[in-house]
């Protein structure tokens, strides 16, 4: 009798299979398209740090370097589906994304590299930022009643981000030096690449 395991979505890896392919396949690249700041906070053991914003500008160099299997990795998938999907436009075929990303990966208690001074995961500053607006413009409009719009504004605009499966105030916060840290050694993940 042959036991079957369920399997993720096309493209995509759950936690236990990866960690079985990454014991058993030492080649497999691990690529982390958070910020450099989120990086530093908690990443997997042996990822290398490209951050989704820097895929594009290396998007030439990435594909002529790769060589065999790469799993994307970000917060919760989605940054990884986009680069996943950047990079499957670009040419590359053995590309797969970790489902759930770091969330699945910690919930399945995956041992992960800690640094001291960790920092917020942008979902979690997404949600204090849109959260203190609101909050902050409800409290204010007993003052200024036209307030009560720009809570509203946030609520259609993380409406819109669930719908649309992207986030403009999550795009903006990652600019900010908080999320850099110390920048992301672009050359090193390419060298990396190469295998």
């Amino acid at each position: 009798m042959t036991v079957s395991t369920p399997t993720a979505a096309p493209g995509t890896i759950d936690v236990a299979t990866l960690q079985a392919e990454l014991s058993t396949n030492p080649d497999t690249l691990l690529v982390d398209v958070r910020t450099p700041g989120e990086f530093q906070g908690a990443s997997i053991e042996g990822a290398v740090n490209l951050p989704l914003s820097q895929v594009d500008a290396h998007l030439r160099r990435i594909v002529r370097d790769a060589g065999g299997r790469m799993v994307l990795v970000c917060q919760s998938g989605t940054r990884a589906e986009q680069a996943a999907t950047t990079l499957a436009g670009a040419g590359l075929s053995d590309v797969a994304v970790l489902d759930g990303g770091m969330n699945s990966w910690v919930a399945a208690g995956a041992p992960v590299r800690r640094e001291e001074q960790a920092k917020w995961a942008l979902e979690r500053q997404v949600r204090l930022v849109a959260g203190g607006i609101v909050a902050s413009s409800i409290a204010g409009s007993v003052w200024f009643p036209k307030l009560r719009f720009l809570a509203g504004g946030i609520g259609a605009g993380l409406v819109f981000a669930a719908v649309s499966n992207s986030c403009a105030m999550g795009s903006m916060l990652m600019k900010l030096p908080y999320n850099q840290g110390a920048a992301a050694d672009v050359e090193k993940a390419i060298e990396r690449l190469r295998g």
